[in-house]
């Protein structure tokens, strides 16, 4: 059994990390205006929650599993605080930074109507800030770290994340009227 709990705590982490990318991906072009080939911007917009959302209950899953492990021996309040852990403190730590962030940004969709847009977009940018520190948390806490497929997929996540958000910095990022219309931004 407590082979059982690593290995799902394994899987989980890792398909938490891969919706998070696919999330964040999803979310950049949502903030575009643009269609995502077939998809008009409304289901794009719904199609990037529901990814978050599943990404957040595997990540769920993952902490759960793990606090369930004997070999993790995580505590609740290596959960809620970071660095305190006892296995890989710095890199355990990163982890629960991640999930600190993203509880912020969670909260704040659920409460979206109470604590105005502005507010929600403000926590929202946490996201880009959690997806890097998890990241680094697979890498430096991950037993799969040194293995070549994830270290490739980890590149390939890297690299698409950081190509969207080049082009969400870019000043051609927005579709505006203007745009659609052939003049210059």
């Amino acid at each position: 059994m407590d082979e059982a709990m690593w290995a799902f705590g394994r899987a989980s982490g890792f398909v938490s990390l891969a919706l998070f990318t696919a999330s964040v991906l999803l979310g950049i072009v949502n903030r575009s205006g643009r269609p995502l080939l077939t998809l008009p911007r409304f289901s794009i917009s719904i199609l990037h929650r529901n990814i978050a959302l599943l990404a957040t209950v595997f990540l769920g899953l993952h902490v759960g599993s793990l606090m369930l492990d004997p070999f993790a021996r995580l505590r609740p309040v290596d959960v809620l605080v970071p660095f305190l852990g006892s296995y890989r403190p710095l890199w355990q730590g990163l982890g629960t930074a991640a999930l600190d962030l993203l509880v912020a940004v969670v909260v704040t969709a659920l409460l979206r109507q109470r604590i105005g847009l502005r507010t929600f977009k403000a926590v929202h940018w946490f996201a880009y800030a959690a997806w890097p520190v998890a990241m680094a948390h697979a890498l430096g806490n991950g037993t799969d770290a040194g293995s070549a497929w994830f270290l490739a997929l980890a590149v390939a996540s890297a690299a698409v994340v950081v190509g969207a958000l080049l082009w969400r910095l870019s000043a051609t990022f927005l579709e505006t009227t203007r745009a659609r219309q052939g003049r210059p931004l």
